[in-house]
Formats: C-alpha cells, structure tokens, sequence
C-alpha cells in the first residue's frame, strides 16, 4: 500500500491574482514563490506571493509579500477587517522569520477609490495600518505604492 503525505491546505487562490502577477512582473518585480509559505511553530500562513526586484550586481535585492483582495464581499467594511487581520498576522510571521521582506495587500484601483479614499480606510493608511500596491485589472499594471 502506497503512502502519501498529507499537506497542509493552500487556500483557493485570489480572483485577481494572475492580475497581480502581471502586474508585479510588468513593474520589474520576479515572482520568487506562488504562494508565500512562512511558517511559524507547527502552524503555516500562505502569503499569495513573494516577488523581489535585483537591484544591481553589487546591491541586495528588495523582497516583498502580497496579499491579494478582491473585496467583493456583500460587506465592505467586514473585507476591510478580514484584511487587516490578515495583515498583521502575516506581518508579525514575516517580521520573525524573514525580516528583509516588506507585506503588502494589492488592491483593484475600484477598491481603492471606494474603500481607502473613505474616513475609514483613509485612517487605517494615515496610522500606517496597511501598505498597498494599487493596480489596474484591465491594463495588468500596477497603478500606486502606498507607502
């Protein structure tokens, strides 16, 4: 009797997601895992992505993780607390184990416009909360870096 090994589950992936990927790769990023698994004690976060940009020959790399978010849930604000929860998990699990990575959370222009352009989302930025890649889902491009 063959014996398989069990895995961890990889949650379902982000409809937006290959999106992203375009996005990141057509702003100079290389996707380096899809996802990001970081692991902390027994337990495993998947991160959607780890992207890093080479900077030269002679300098270190920047490394970064995103999280992608459709926000298409019937509540914007629940989308909104589910993402920052996320967002710190993952933040402090990187910050222990891989330090040199920046997280980010990638938005749809649309979500940005109509949930961080609001007081809510506004404060969550102006405090430092969450960092975000804006991108275009028709043109595959990243549209903005905050911060």
């Amino acid at each position: 009797m063959l014996s398989r090994a069990i895995l961890p589950p990889v949650p379902a992936r982000d409809r937006y997601h290959p999106h992203v990927v375009d996005a990141l790769i057509r702003d100079g990023w290389t996707i380096t895992h899809d996802p990001l698994t970081v692991r902390i004690g027994t337990k495993d976060v998947f991160v959607d992505l780890g992207a890093e940009r080479f900077l030269g020959a002679e300098k270190a790399g920047r490394k970064i993780a995103v999280e992608v978010k459709s926000f298409i849930g019937p509540s914007e604000t629940r989308e909104l607390e589910v993402t920052l929860g996320q967002f710190v998990l993952y933040g402090d699990a990187l910050a222990r184990t891989q330090p040199d990575r920046t997280l980010y959370v990638a938005v749809r222009r649309q979500v940005y416009d109509e949930v961080f352009e609001e007081p809510m989302g506004k404060m969550l930025l102006d405090n430092g909360r969450l960092r975000l890649i804006v991108f275009d889902p028709d043109q595959r491009e990243v549209f903005r870096w905050i911060p």
